[in-house]
């Protein structure tokens, strides 16, 4: 426990001593403006919902799920910092894990931004917070969040796999590029890590009659925590054995 614990605090100390969680700031303001500007029927607390998730489900999530989890191994890329920092009396398996959860919690930082950005666009346009259908608000959320951690587990394998920083960011950004195109194919679409973000948020009440936007939430889910056990699973066995 005392292994965890120390790793835990390392990551957080790391993370909380850059500039990155101001990434997590910027999405939800860029999302403010999409939301001012997207000319919702009064009331309509899901439409604006669904508005503001268009472009931060699409790209912005994807990337920073890309951007925290490469970070999270940024200075072990530097002089030598892997062979440091495995050689102290922490287990690897902690280590990695400790990573992820890091990455997992400014995720989670982003998504709670991003609901109170929503929350206050409609306050402004004058929409009644009594109306806010908050069952339906925490299953998107909840659900984008979800369907981020593949992804996440995706991004963190491949940057302790390679030695650089920036090439873990260029790949997430070439996958998450097509996405605009990849959730309109409802055989790819649920299998792609990188659009099921927009696919667990994007879920609404209205038949969209193409794509993979009419996929079951569960059916989704059951997609993404198969992914994420996968992915999870292929990177302890990778850092476990990976060389000092």
């Amino acid at each position: 426990m005392n292994q965890w614990i120390a790793a835990l605090r390392s990551e957080r100390i790391k993370l909380g001593h850059s500039r990155i969680l101001l990434l997590a700031v910027i999405d939800p303001l860029l999302c403010v403006l999409i939301g001012l500007t997207a000319g919702m029927e009064k009331g309509d607390w899901m439409g604006l919902l669904l508005a503001m998730s268009l472009i931060h489900a699409m790209f912005f999530l994807p990337m920073l799920t890309g951007i925290f989890s490469a970070f999270v191994c940024r200075y072990e890329h530097e002089g030598g910092g892997w062979k440091q920092i495995l050689s102290l009396p922490i287990s690897r398996p902690a280590l990695y894990l400790a990573k992820l959860l890091v990455a997992a919690g400014a995720l989670a930082l982003a998504q709670i931004l991003f609901a109170i950005s929503v929350v206050l666009v409609g306050l402004y346009q004058g929409f009644d917070l009594s109306l806010i259908p908050w069952e339906l608000f925490a299953t998107r959320l909840l659900g984008g969040f979800a369907a981020c951690l593949p992804l996440a587990a995706l991004q963190l394998f491949v940057s302790t796999m390679w030695s650089s920083f920036a090439a873990p960011l260029v790949l997430n950004m070439v996958f998450t590029v097509p996405n605009i195109l990849i959730v309109n194919s409802a055989t790819v679409g649920p299998y792609y890590p990188w659009a099921q973000p927009m696919l667990a948020m994007m879920q609404s009440n209205i038949d969209y009659n193409f794509g993979a936007f009419n996929l079951p939430t569960q059916s989704l889910m059951i997609t993404v925590g198969a992914s994420f056990l996968l992915f999870l699973t292929a990177g302890l066995m990778y850092f476990n054995r990976k060389p000092v």
